[in-house]
């Protein structure tokens, strides 16, 4: 069990990696296009081994939300992006109903 949340954990970090390389990769940056492809194939590979120990409704949703919250603190902290208490207010949700849904026992 510990080995499908270290998985989910390099996951997200591979998904975040790739999110944040989208608008290099968009501007013709092929280096970062790369790390888009591999980014998002090696991420998705990992969360498929990661569905043979946990439930999809907990591994997707840790996996999704955790990687809106970084990336989405990522851009307001070191890329400049505009910050307000409602952007903040949203993350947390998100937080919380992550941390909800492994506590409810759904795993």
């Amino acid at each position: 069990m510990l080995l499908a949340w270290l998985y989910l954990a390099a996951a997200i970090s591979l998904e975040v990696t790739a999110t944040l390389s989208l608008r290099s990769a968009g501007n013709g940056n092929l280096p970062a296009l790369a790390v888009v492809v591999v980014g998002y194939v090696s991420s998705f590979a990992l969360l498929f081994l990661v569905l043979r120990k946990l439930d999809v409704s907990v591994a997707y949703a840790v996996w999704s939300g955790a990687g809106t919250a970084v990336v989405a603190f990522i851009g307001i902290v070191a890329l400049g992006e505009s910050s307000s208490p409602a952007k903040i207010a949203s993350l947390a949700l998100i937080i919380v109903g992550v941390v909800g849904l492994n506590l409810s026992g759904a795993h």
